[in-house]
């Protein structure tokens, strides 16, 4: 067993791992620590049995071994780090109950998740959150997106996650908000296997009324058959380079194949199953040596889900939003499979490491919707069917390879080296519209009929889109103890992402005086080959402009970094980074005969990147930091390629602006913190950001249908405060048996208060694609907030713990004020989402079945039964651009130990 003062060397040595240059293990503070831990333990008390053994944190960042915290005494990361930096361990993501890890972090202070998983640090886009996997990045299966949803994993692979909030030079240049570290789980100390299980339920979509369709015979386990191939007549065409357009394709034989009643036939399921999930994991070590050790991890999971939105989707014709261009109610049912596998090597040898990481996560969603309502343009008084279909895969394999080496007792050297591959398929998204008049004098006019001609009175089109993207990263840091009170670090870091898109758009079109009768047909019988040959039938290819685009960014950065000791209670971690990166995104020529096209990108910046902290130890509790650095935010992948994306959360079509350029970001933050006792604090910090050319979304109408686009806005500041406690209080003095003998309550709350403001005046101009207008005025408002920002921002955790056995309950509180979404489109309000209140309860229990240690979970959410909201408002005018019951939801499961 670790002695006191062996463990705060190993803590102090380790955690200098945060950041690169945090190497603290003076023999003063060593001695300090040695001497408030002898004071701490009652006399009769052994130095080294003062506390109870707690969790390891095992955390692996750029720049530095894994951090593996161990002993009884500082233990805490966040005390102890350089920077601002949060650390959810696998206890406190147990404790949330949540099943994947972007809804764990939800609960960290001044983070929000939007859209499912794209996490908002202090109220700022997804866009300036860096998502890193084991200190490497991470590539996105989200066409048009560079920034990894993480939602998609579970949390059962992560052993925990780091949330840093002020810049340091060991990390990528692109930090606006903070970055966000995922450390998968490691090799084990002692051999174990692990079997879960669970079943759920949610009041708006289990046993009741929900759509879905055929597709194919194995569809629940998220891998299609083969019945979404590509069709020959559509393969062959692809690879043709002909243009449909040029009117030399057969373009009744590639239509006749695409549309069947396995792919484009709604089905009603008046009562959808419950959700479940399943996952295994185990691990084991071997000694291979006199000095090393061989380790083994794995996990598999499987879910399948579904959720059912009765929503309501408008948008408005006026700027005083007082008449609706669109009126619908939609049942959208999603059905959502993940499958998840982990396999994890590592060796070690002394006090050498290496750990050789592979990740597999598959995503598929499978979904139907269907809808009824009104278009001012086509009729007033006529009705629209819309029927949607879609398929949708995301897929991502993840492996990579981490080197840590001691060379000396004052020098080490870590290396890094990593491969991603993400995909996204989504063959056959179907969307059909058909109509209804509601005319009496018509014979058809309470029938709904899709005539094929282009919207008028009925549509049908078809898109297939393909996302592949590459991503090779590494990176070597060396770390050497110059002085004792002076640790130097220079570091060298380099990823290459190359992606390509495709997005093919088709539309069936009838031709003129074809007989109304076929129109009554369904969907597959409507456009049946018989059909298409008997009415000549024709498929236009919609997006023959540019459907095919490359995109890359290649960055290569080197870093230098010193933490120094000014004093034996002032530090100073400072650092600066150079990187340079290029990024382009170029249409691709599919076509033989191509076609000239403006819509592209290419961007090679260079620049230098300060940071600085310094920390005064007030006294062994309290620390006061302040900081300042320079940072950046590029534009993603989604904001610059032209071409359409249908987003199945939002319900709303983006298009990229090729004319985007880099923000720059100036960072400024002070806080106090204070550690009153073990696992116990309260922090306020009080930041500012200044954002020269932040990227903003805007919307306007195109075809009757909203497009959301980017843009870059003049200048924008961010400013707020962030407020942080966490109290223990033991119960035990309320009995000395029974129920709360063995108990204590925790009490952890969390407050963030951000404001921001858009500064545009006459004059300032704005670059957007094909637009006629270059005035900043006519796309953005004076004083307006960024995009995502919510003023407040609460979260709040009651629960009771046993601390001689596994047994949790908790109440979790969320509450978040309104955040715009985008800017309004001609003139009208800004577009927002209500968030709410959002209330759940979770309880662990441990119990022993069969002599096996075994977990029982019970999850209650959204007790309030919080509507999910987006809308935009003008006095008493109202439109809603998505609303819908989210339900509530309730879940039960088991994990046995072997």
């Amino acid at each position: 067993m670790l002695k006191p003062v062996e463990a705060i060397r190993l803590l102090l040595l380790t955690s200098a791992l945060v950041s690169p240059s945090m190497l603290m293990a003076q023999d003063a503070a060593a001695e300090q620590a040695e001497q408030a831990s002898a004071e701490a333990a009652p006399a009769d008390t052994p130095a080294d049995a003062a506390e109870p053994v707690e969790e390891d944190v095992d955390v692996s960042i750029p720049g530095g071994e894994e951090i593996v915290v161990r002993g009884y005494l500082d233990r805490n990361i966040s005390k102890n780090a350089a920077q601002v930096v949060s650390v959810l361990s696998s206890a406190d993501i147990e404790r949330t109950g949540e099943g994947d890890i972007a809804g764990a972090l939800s609960r960290v202070t001044g983070l929000s998740v939007v859209g499912g998983g794209f996490v908002y640090v202090r109220g700022l886009g997804d866009r300036y959150s860096l998502a890193l996997l084991n200190g490497s990045p991470l590539p996105s299966p989200e066409p048009l997106k560079r920034v990894v949803p993480l939602d998609l994993f579970p949390t059962s692979v992560i052993a925990s996650s780091l949330v840093q909030k002020t810049y340091s030079a060991n990390f990528p240049g692109e930090f606006g908000g903070g970055v966000i570290n995922l450390t998968t789980k490691a090799i084990p100390r002692e051999t174990f296997l692990t079997v879960g299980g669970d079943l759920s339920a949610n009041s708006e979509t289990t046993n009741q009324l929900g759509y879905t369709y055929y597709g194919s015979s194995q569809d629940w386990s998220g891998f299609d058959n083969g019945n979404r191939n590509l069709k020959p007549a559509l393969a062959s065409y692809l690879a043709s380079g002909a243009r449909i357009s040029a009117g030399n394709v057969d373009t009744q034989a590639i239509a006749g194949e695409l549309i069947t009643g396995r792919n484009a036939v709604v089905q009603r399921d008046k009562n959808l199953p419950p959700n479940g999930s399943a996952t295994i994991t185990g691990g084991t070590n071997v000694e291979i040596g006199d000095d090393a050790t061989m380790g083994v991890i794995f996990n598999a999971g499987y879910s399948n889900k579904w959720r059912t939105r009765d929503t309501i989707q408008q948008t408005a014709s006026t700027l005083d939003l007082s008449q609706k261009e669109l009126d619908f109610q939609k049942v959208i049912t999603d059905n959502r499979m993940v499958v998840n596998g982990l396999l994890g090597f590592g060796i070690e040898v002394g006090e050498q490491k290496i750990r050789w990481t592979n990740l597999f996560i598959r995503d598929t969603l499978k979904q139907a919707r269907l809808g009824v309502g009104t278009r001012q343009t086509t009729s007033p008084t006529a009705t629209l069917l819309q029927q949607d279909t879609a398929w949708f895969e995301r897929q991502l394999v993840d492996s990579q390879l981490v080197g840590e080496f001691k060379l000396s007792p004052d020098v080490n050297l870590s290396v890094r080296a990593a491969y991603a591959n993400s995909q996204r398929e989504a063959p056959d998204e179907i969307g059909l519209e058909y109509y209804r008049s509601n005319i009496t004098s018509d014979p058809y006019g309470q029938l709904f009929i899709n005539r094929l001609n282009n919207g008028q009175q009925g549509s049908a089109e078809v898109s297939y889109s393909y996302l592949n993207e590459n991503l090779w990263a590494g990176g070597v840091d060396l770390s050497a103890k110059v002085t004792p009170d002076i640790t130097a670090t220079i570091g060298y870091a380099y990823s290459d992402t190359v992606r390509r898109t495709e997005r093919r758009d088709f539309q069936f079109v009838a031709p003129g005086g074809t007989p109304i009768a076929p129109s009554l047909f369904r969907p597959d019988l409507l456009l049946q080959p018989g059909i298409i040959d008997f009415y000549n039938i024709a498929l236009i290819d919609t997006n023959e402009a540019n459907p095919v685009f490359d995109a890359s960014l290649l960055n290569h950065a080197g870093y230098g970094q010193i933490q120094a000791f000014i004093t034996p209670a002032i530090s100073l971690n400072l650092g600066v980074r150079y990187e340079t990166a290029e990024q382009t995104v170029v249409p691709v020529q599919v076509f033989t005969t191509p076609t000239a096209s403006l819509a592209s990108t290419s961007l090679d910046r260079s620049y230098w990147l300060p940071a600085a902290t310094l920390t005064w130890d007030m006294n062994e509790q309290m620390k006061f930091r302040v900081s300042a650095s320079k940072t950046i935010a590029r534009p993603q992948f989604r904001e610059l390629i032209f071409q359409n994306f249908y987003d199945t959360d939002s319900n709303r079509l983006f298009r990229g602006n090729p004319l985007l350029t880099d923000s720059q970001l100036y960072n400024a933050e002070a806080r106090y913190e204070w550690y009153f006792d073990r696992e116990q604090r309260f922090t306020i910090a009080g930041f500012f950001k200044r954002i020269d050319s932040p990227i903003e979304s805007f919307s306007s109408f195109d075809d009757n249908s909203v497009i959301t686009s980017f843009a870059n806005a003049p200048k924008a500041d961010l400013y707020g405060v962030e407020i942080e406690t966490q109290k223990y209080f033991d119960l035990s003095a309320i009995g000395d048996e029974g129920f709360f003998a063995t108990r204590r309550a925790v009490v952890i709350a969390n407050y963030t208060y951000t404001k921001s403001k858009i500064s545009v005046k006459a004059g300032d101009t704005v670059a957007v694609f094909n637009a006629s207008s270059t005035n900043a005025l006519d796309f953005f408002t004076d004083g307006s907030p960024l995009t995502g920002q919510a003023d407040h921002l609460v979260n709040l955790q009651f629960g009771l713990e046993d601390t001689e056995r596994l047994s949790q309950q908790t109440i979790l509180f969320s509450y978040s004020t309104d955040r715009v979404t985008s800017r309004g489109a001609s003139g009208q309000p800004d577009i927002k989402e209500k968030p709410g209140i959002q209330l759940d309860f979770v309880a662990r229990e441990g119990f022993t079945l069969g002599g096996k240690e075994a977990e029982l979970k019970l999850e209650v959410r959204n007790l309030t039964n919080t509507k999910y909201q987006e809308f935009q408002e003008n006095g008493a005018n109202k439109i809603f651009y998505n609303r819908y019951k989210q339900g509530i939801s309730a879940s039960i499961g088991v994990e046995l130990n072997f």
